[in-house]
């Protein structure tokens, strides 16, 4: 089968081509598990984050790619949580043990042996792939896989922070950058919470216009204040000087949600952290770790109501390398997917 492989890691800036063209073995499901015939396969900055080190996977070579839609190919011995034919979506969350106190909780995004798609286990970013039928979800009928790839991950986990925000109808929220699970996170707040006003954080003067083409009352700069203080924020950038702006933007008692598995460089800038001005007053700052089944399942079933169709461009799968690229210079309006089948 064609494939997109990680074999090393290395800086994006030095390496025009971080991931690798093969031929690679098709694989077979195992008890419990199903393969997939794979259609379409989101790009996440994760992915960015995997090649550069920041979250590296445990063994190379590895398939990477977490948003992933196709259709149940083969079933694995015992595999009854979906049934050959079905069309299916893979997130993040790969596989979790089941039996610690988180997973009994519903909170299996903290559980230890949580394993992750396409880093943790080959992922999406080609033809087949194999996975846990229980960790297969459903595609609504209506969403295209098109559409369907960016829900799994960037929607996902904004559905998951937009929860974790404690933001109630009226209030004021704000997000900081907008990419793919930022404008996702809009459409699904102003579907949620309709007397809410919106605020919109973006360096790009083209993010801002976008936030405002899908309903931000306002939007600036990364470093401009807001016109009103704001009940909770929302974080989706890579760096840390827009987390140190958030907070003096925040309404007393106000959260900010940190939605990054990692954060690149910059740290120094909280050395700018001035704690009367930025956390004082009982604000709180929460980051957002993995993703749930729960969250994927409750979420498909949102964007399927309001209805919620993600900003695409989209690139055939030998083309991954440059996607990448561009989604590292920040060239980005909504989503990027990968075009398999």
């Amino acid at each position: 089968m064609r494939a997109m492989l990680l074999t090393r890691l290395c800086r994006l800036a030095d390496t025009p081509e971080p991931l690798a063209a093969m031929d690679w073995p098709q694989p077979s499901p195992g008890p419990g598990e199903v393969l997939l015939k794979i259609s379409v396969c989101g790009i996440c900055h994760t992915e960015l984050d995997e090649i550069e080190g920041r979250t590296p996977p445990p063994r190379l070579p590895v398939i990477p790619g977490h948003q992933v839609v196709g259709r149940v190919a083969e079933l694995g011995a015992n595999a009854r949580a979906v049934r050959e034919g079905d069309r299916v979506g893979v997130a993040w969350i790969f596989s979790a043990c089941g039996r610690c106190r988180y997973c009994l909780a519903g909170n299996e995004n903290l559980c230890a042996e949580f394993v992750a798609t396409g880093r943790d286990a080959n992922g999406g970013y080609a033809e087949y792939m194999t996975v846990p039928a229980e960790f297969c979800h459903p595609i609504p009928a209506g969403i295209s896989d098109l559409h369907a790839a960016p829900l799994l991950c960037a929607g996902a986990i904004g559905y998951r922070s937009l929860r974790l925000s404690g933001i109630a109808n009226g209030q004021r929220l704000g997000l900081t950058g907008f990419g793919a699970s930022g404008h996702q996170v809009l459409s699904m707040a102003r579907h949620l919470y309709p007397d809410s006003e919106i605020y919109v954080f973006a360096r790009s003067a083209e993010e801002r216009r976008f936030a405002l083409e899908l309903g931000a009352v306002w939007a600036g700069d990364t470093r401009e204040p807001a016109p009103h203080r704001l009940d909770s924020i929302i974080d989706t950038t890579p760096v840390w000087t827009p987390v140190v702006e958030a907070l003096a933007n925040l309404a007393a008692g106000g959260r900010l949600v940190i939605n990054a598995i990692r954060k690149e460089g910059n740290a120094g800038a909280w050395l700018q952290l001035d704690y009367a001005k930025h956390l004082w007053q009982e604000k709180e700052i929460k980051s957002v770790a993995n993703i749930t089944r729960r969250d994927v399942q409750e979420f498909l079933q949102l964007a399927a109501d309001i209805p919620l169709r993600p900003t695409l461009q989209t690139y055939p799968l030998q083309d991954a390398n440059p996607a990448l690229q561009a989604l590292k210079k920040g060239d980005l309006r909504g989503a990027k997917v990968l075009q398999i089948a």
